[in-house]
């Protein structure tokens, strides 16, 4: 049966746990090498991985090429600019035609129902670089930086504050499956997903929704926080003006506990959702868990071949 990464629910708790301790053995192994060195075994040897972008891509981009390198095999890297997906080519029929021509594909999309579909009419792995309703790719490089970073996962108080997106909604898919709480400090229109929130809830975990940025960070063991206009929205005022009171800045992190880290996916606005006291300071693991993004996605393609 083909494995597909569109959510981490697709996985579940256990693999995650998995590709996070493959990650970190992974990781170590190739200490102080150069980046395009391939991994000893080279367990994904010939392999080609089609990866798509409809939208811009940083981090997704330079992560799955580097990890799809370090495993042994190769990208083809394409837009809807240049693919006929992009001139009215449907979904399935790409899919089919991929399918036929590369080992796994990687899509980056506005529309979940897009890669839903393109997984339906796929027979190789169809993985998840973004999508309108989830960003799993993020959350496993999240959970391996703070594991490595000695965090533990289970009875973890995570606070999220700001606008209630994708990634938070992975997020709270991951709090469910991984038995850690949520804590999600947005004002009033700007909630998340219902239906991540019930599930992670049914799971055990509690993810609970507060209108004051202070009481969202008490005691917060972690604080996350993401830009507040995502690609592809027009630049709000009074959307900002509804988010400037979860910014997060130097006395959100104190109200946090004395050893709590920061996360963001990046890229970051300096002066809207984090200070750059917060950002550049000592309690921040931005640049870990960006590189991590590399790590994650290797145990993810591992994962989706049957490796893990």
């Amino acid at each position: 049966m083909t494995r597909h990464f569109l959510n981490l629910a697709d996985a579940g708790g256990d693999a995650i746990a998995a590709m996070t301790n493959d990650a970190i053995d992974r990781k170590e192994a190739r200490k102080n090498w150069p980046k395009g060195q391939v991994d000893a075994d080279a367990p994904l040897a010939e392999h080609v991985l089609a990866m798509i972008f409809e939208k811009s891509s940083t981090r997704t981009r330079v992560s799955f090429d580097i990890a799809i390198r370090q495993l042994g095999g190769s990208s083809i890297v394409m837009d809807s600019g240049s693919m006929q997906l992009g001139r009215g080519e449907t979904v399935a029929d790409t899919a089919k035609v991929l399918s036929r021509m590369c080992d796994a594909i990687m899509i980056r999309t506005d529309d979940h129902a897009k890669i839903e579909e393109l997984a339906a009419n796929a027979t190789v792995p169809v993985i998840n670089g973004l999508t309108d309703l989830s960003h799993p790719c993020q959350i496993v490089a999240d959970l391996l930086t703070l594991i490595e970073n000695g965090k533990a996962l289970p009875g973890l108080e995570v606070a999220w504050l700001g606008d209630s997106n994708n990634v938070l909604n992975s997020i709270v898919e991951a709090a469910g499956l991984m038995k850690f709480n949520v804590r999600i400090g947005c004002p009033e229109g700007y909630d998340p997903d219902q239906s991540f929130i019930i599930s992670a809830k049914s799971a055990g975990a509690n993810v609970t929704i507060y209108r004051d940025a202070m009481e969202a960070a008490a005691g917060a063991d972690v604080i996350v926080a993401d830009t507040w206009v995502s690609m592809g929205q027009a630049h709000a005022d009074a959307k900002m003006d509804a988010m400037m009171p979860f910014q997060v800045n130097d006395v959100i992190m104190e109200t946090a506990k004395a050893d709590a880290v920061f996360l963001h996916c990046l890229p970051a606005h300096r002066g809207e959702e984090v200070m750059p006291s917060v950002i550049d300071g000592p309690q921040s693991l931005v640049w870990d868990e960006a590189e991590n993004r590399i790590h994650a996605q290797k145990s993810i393609l591992r994962w989706a071949f049957g490796q893990i």
